[in-house]
């Protein structure tokens, strides 16, 4: 079963992903416990052939939002709406079951201090025309 895991994050707070170089400076001792939990759980699933792909987003003031009414093509600056947090990064991981999925997205350090969203790709299997 493949699961996107998105992961929210205050853009005010945000400066750089993985929680490394945010505004509000964390402790040596809480940043070096992240980095060990994150970097454990990455070297967990990069040799259990559960991830497939993961990325960070760059920060939210770098993005287009793009719209096409009537044929006409508009592109803005920006995130697409106002929100307290924006998406930050994804995994793409690929587990034998919805509670592996959840245990894996619920170890990120970010299912703590901001969101981290699961959901599973769309079986678009016999739609082919």
């Amino acid at each position: 079963m493949k699961y996107v895991v998105l992961i929210h994050s205050n853009p005010t707070k945000w400066a750089h992903p993985m929680f490394l170089h945010q505004r509000e400076q964390l402790e040596p001792e809480a940043q070096a416990t992240r980095v060990k939990e994150f970097g454990a759980l990455l070297t967990e699933i990069e040799q259990s052939g559960e991830l497939i792909e993961s990325a960070a987003l760059d920060a939210p003031s770098t993005s287009k939002a793009l719209r096409v009414r009537d044929e006409q093509l508009t592109v803005t600056d920006g995130p697409f709406a106002d929100a307290k947090e924006h998406l930050a990064g994804f995994f793409l991981i690929d587990v034998a079951s919805e509670e592996r999925a959840i245990e894996i997205a619920s170890r990120l350090p970010d299912s703590r201090y901001g969101t981290v969203e699961l959901r599973p790709l769309a079986d678009l299997s016999g739609m082919e025309s």
